[in-house]
């Protein structure tokens, strides 16, 4: 069994093992080429750990097959955002490139050669352009992000494009710790935390919530043993 580099992955239902083998499971008796899973949930779900976490538990069943692209690298730059009002809400779904995320997966959906992804750097608070590259040898391509599964356009056009869509599932008293100290630890004082935790990100969440198509699988955190990250997304 692959060891587990977060405790709080061991109280997640399915256990992690079980879900690369039923992505494995899938993958094979698809018949596709290549199968693209999104896996969405809400802000500070801890969507990158568990998406890593799956990525490198599949790559250990079969080297080389995984590969995260994560939907932050998608964020409009603050020089794009400032002028149109939207610096403050940053994170919210406006504030990203969908179409640009749909027409990078249509080119790793068509399997004919590398594909570049940007990624987001956290402490720079910027997207790194070709941050990442899906490279041929990745059968299965992990997609993570907030909005993933949303109804609403344009994010609606990203949903023929998942063969597997799994909701990360957690209740709103686990999301506001782990938020408040996300911010604290990004230098936020406690009253900035405070507004940003309960006027941005839980409005966010309850979009995402509310308004995120039925998943194929939902995978539930049980508790949180270890207490909040700031570094989940």
């Amino acid at each position: 069994m692959t060891s587990l580099p977060d405790s709080r992955l061991a109280h997640m239902s399915p256990s992690l093992d079980d879900m690369a083998s039923r992505v494995l499971a899938e993958h094979a008796s698809s018949q596709r080429t290549r199968t693209i899973v999104a896996l969405a949930g809400p802000p500070a779900a801890g969507k990158s750990t568990l998406s890593e976490s799956l990525c490198e538990t599949l790559n250990a069943l079969e080297p080389g097959i995984a590969v995260v692209v994560p939907m932050d690298g998608y964020h409009y730059d603050n020089a794009v955002l400032a002028p149109l009002g939207l610096l403050y809400v940053k994170g919210a779904p406006e504030t990203f490139d969908a179409r640009g995320l749909y027409h990078d997966l249509v080119r790793v959906r068509a399997d004919d050669g590398p594909v570049a992804v940007p990624v987001f750097d956290r402490p720079l608070d910027l997207a790194r352009a070709g941050g990442r590259v899906v490279e041929p040898r990745h059968r299965i391509v992990l997609v993570e992000g907030n909005y993933l599964l949303l109804r609403h356009a344009p994010w609606d056009a990203l949903l023929e494009l998942f063969d597997i869509r799994i909701f990360l599932d957690i209740e709103d008293e686990v999301l506001v710790p782990r938020l408040l100290h996300r911010w604290r630890e990004m230098g936020q004082d406690a009253r900035g935390a405070h507004e940003r935790t309960h006027h941005k990100d839980m409005l966010n969440a309850h979009l995402i919530k509310q308004d995120s198509l039925n998943a194929d699988w939902r995978w539930r955190l049980a508790n949180d043993p270890i207490g909040p990250d700031a570094d989940d997304s």
